[in-house]
């Protein structure tokens, strides 16, 4: 039997990138940092987001039904520690960085490398976690170079610096 320990530490050198995950609609402005997402298929263009059942903002991505994923850059590294935090409220969040909206009212990171706009039409419960399938309808990529990742429980960058 593997332990949980175990598995989280091998899982630590699986380098991901970071992701905040945000959701709006009748249960409110909410938002997490997640590096599990992943894509499922191009026809139709399908992401999948897990997230913690005991997270305090769980109820309220499903009673949204959408939800966007924004994949940070290396200058996003105050507003991942930001919503991965449980010190600041949902406005708090928020109030870092410029957000903008796409097709489901999702907030939009406006400078981050991509973001992906969905709604959830799935949701599996898996032990502690839900797998949110999720349709993408829309899509907004910028000019960033360099990607926040995860590995070995610290932020690194992977990318080029364009020299002046």
């Amino acid at each position: 039997m593997i332990e949980a320990t175990e598995f989280r530490n091998a899982m630590s050198l699986l380098t991901t990138a970071v992701n905040v995950i945000t959701t709006q609609g009748t249960a409110g402005m909410h938002g997490f940092t997640a590096s599990a997402v992943c894509s499922v298929t191009d026809t139709p263009p399908t992401l999948l987001v897990c997230m913690n059942q005991s997270s305090r903002s769980h109820a309220h991505f499903i009673e949204n039904k959408v939800l966007s994923v924004n994949v940070l850059s290396t200058q996003h590294e105050q507003i991942s520690n930001a919503f991965a935090s449980s010190k600041f409220s949902s406005e708090q969040r928020f109030q870092l960085g410029a957000w903008t909206t796409l097709k489901t009212g999702a907030p939009i990171l406006e400078d981050a490398m991509v973001s992906f706009d969905c709604q959830i039409e799935e949701i599996q419960n898996v032990g502690t976690h839900s797998i949110f399938l999720c349709r993408v309808l829309a899509i907004k990529q910028s000019q960033q170079e360099e990607s926040l990742v995860y590995f070995n429980r610290a932020y690194h960058q992977v990318g080029q610096l364009e020299l002046a």
